[in-house]
């Protein structure tokens, strides 16, 4: 095989769009090939997520150590976690560390926002159109933006009237904001109101909490790592890696065996408050195997939850309004919280419930409901994000024939291994729709590998044009809405099946995520590979 030369009338071999962990990952793999590449980075610096989610409270679900990068001994034995669970500060420093490590920057253009990507039939090749005005191009698109990169405001009318300060909790202000004696709310109550509301409510003057919809949360126990963990965790790290490549969705924890009903009452409740004793998502990924797809499984656990929840809030009404009636324990990505509930038991705290109450309009001083108006100095929006798809619809991609990949999505995504688009030529998408979400940077590891392996073939093979074919598509596409069939988290709305009401077009569920297991989803991109790539259309 001999390489094939580099086209010296395109600008680069490759470009990557986004600098979070998937960006500087692809941007490290790509320039072992050799190949000119560079990475466009709407932010000041890298860390996609952990760059923009500057909120109160912000922090990682995952445990630290199965979270950073797995792929350099030298990374793993220089870096330290101070804390089970990073908080945002510590994990942008961590980006950061990884950057100057591996010399990132040379190859990344900053405040350099993506507006479309249009592919060149002629020479078979992508013209990137920056916000800027500049117009590079590349043979090889990578598209590395995340499955929750694109905020959205709720559509309240007056939403531009407020005089005070506003922000929604992904795009939060680099300053400190001062809260002391605010009058402070929170519209939404998912993942980032939860942290937010837990870290803020001892700061404000006082706090309001707009809830739509109650989520079912459960304790982080977040501790800090001393010196004899430390020195534990450092040499435990092929096994703990080793781990997260066995279990269903990368996370150290992997499900119980047994169903909930083939123990007894007695062991059941012993097994669930073991787990809500525990650090993580042992409660949500270590349970019995049954508790998301059985609803009288689910109901043991949500059972159990709602009690919690009524022993830890001492107002009845108010554990009332923050148990979930619409959907079971874990159909949900679930949120891990550190005495959330507490939270409303302090007297500058209050829960509106904008099912019985709907908000009627944003004021200038504040938020009126149907039943009265409320003044605040600070709003923050905590209402979530154009999820999987959101990031895509963005930016004007344009495939082979000028055909607009958000109308080709119109009805829901439709992917080869959640990496490719039919019509869409040499454009490998990172973290893209139907691929292992789970613990995120270990499916970024094998995704980001993935492609390289590909670019590689097509380099040493002389190939110009990498394209998924209908059918692969087709087949691929009907596999991932197979592996959702039964699933109780498919029929609930939620970000994991496409739904966000503050996205015009966005209230019908779809199946935007691959639901079977991480090490299933390897096994089969790894055959694909094997092959030679033989399912791909290749010239």
């Amino acid at each position: 095989m001999t390489a094939s030369p580099p086209n010296s009338a395109l600008d680069y071999d490759a470009i990557i769009i986004g600098a979070g962990l998937s960006g500087m990952y692809q941007l490290h793999r790509l320039r072992e090939l050799g190949l000119r590449v560079r990475v466009f980075e709407a932010g000041t610096d890298v860390g996609g997520t952990w760059y923009w989610n500057r909120y109160p409270g912000a922090r990682f679900d995952s445990e630290s150590y199965s979270y950073g990068f797995s792929f350099s001994k030298e990374l793993l034995a220089e870096w330290e976690w101070s804390e089970h669970f990073a908080g945002q500060p510590e994990t942008l420093r961590y980006c950061q560390f990884v950057a100057d490590k591996l010399d990132l920057r040379r190859d990344i253009q900053f405040r350099s926002r993506v507006a479309a990507a249009i592919y060149q039939e002629d020479t078979r090749s992508w013209r990137i159109s920056l916000e800027d005005g500049s117009e590079p191009t590349c043979r090889f698109l990578v598209t590395a933006i995340g499955p929750l990169s694109t905020p959205t405001l709720p559509r309240i009318e007056g939403r531009d009237s407020f005089q005070g300060q506003a922000f929604h909790t992904a795009r939060w202000p680099k300053e400190p904001v001062d809260f002391a004696g605010k009058r402070v709310a929170v519209i939404g109550t998912g993942a980032t109101g939860i942290q937010t509301i837990q870290t803020i409510a001892s700061e404000v003057g006082h706090l309001t909490v707009f809830q739509r919809t109650a989520n079912w949360a459960a304790p982080l126990h977040n501790a800090k790592i001393d010196a004899e963990m430390q020195a534990k965790i450092k040499a435990g790290y092929p096994e703990i890696f080793a781990r997260c490549q066995e279990t269903f969705a990368c996370f150290i924890h992997t499900p119980d065996p047994r169903g909930a009903f083939e123990v007894s009452d007695e062991e059941r409740e012993a097994h669930y408050e073991k787990l809500y004793g525990e650090r993580g998502f042992g409660i949500w990924q270590g349970n019995f195997r049954d508790i998301l797809i059985d609803r009288k499984a689910n109901a043991t656990i949500s059972d159990f939850i709602a009690r919690k929840i009524r022993e830890r809030v001492r107002d009845p009404k108010v554990a009332e309004k923050l148990i979930p009636k619409s959907h079971g324990f874990g159909t949900r990505r679930l949120p891990l919280e550190t005495f959330y509930y507490e939270a409303y038991n302090r007297d500058n705290v209050e829960l509106v419930d904008i099912a019985e109450t709907p908000i009627e309009r944003i004021t200038p001083k504040g938020i009126k409901t149907s039943e009265k108006e409320y003044e605040f100095d600070i709003i923050i929006y905590a209402t979530g994000f154009d999820a999987i798809t959101g990031s895509f619809d963005k930016i004007d991609f344009r495939g082979a024939g000028g055909v607009k990949l958000r109308d080709k999505w119109k009805s829901g995504p439709e992917t080869y291994l959640g990496l490719m688009v039919e019509g869409f030529p040499n454009m490998i998408m990172v973290m893209g729709p139907h691929t292992a979400l789970g613990n995120i940077p270990r499916s970024i590891e094998y995704s980001v590998d993935w492609v390289t392996g590909l670019i590689r073939f097509a380099r040493d093979n002389g190939l110009t044009r990498l394209e998924a074919t209908p059918e692969g598509v087709k087949d691929w596409t009907e596999h991932v809405k197979a592996l959702g069939e039964g699933l109780l988290s498919n029929e609930v709305d939620s970000w994991m099946t496409g739904i966000n009401r503050n996205v015009e077009g966005k209230d019908t569920r779809i199946v935007a995520r691959y639901s079977g297991s991480a090490p299933a989803y390897r096994a089969r991109c790894d055959e694909v590979a094997a092959k030679g790539y033989s399912e791909l259309a290749l010239s």
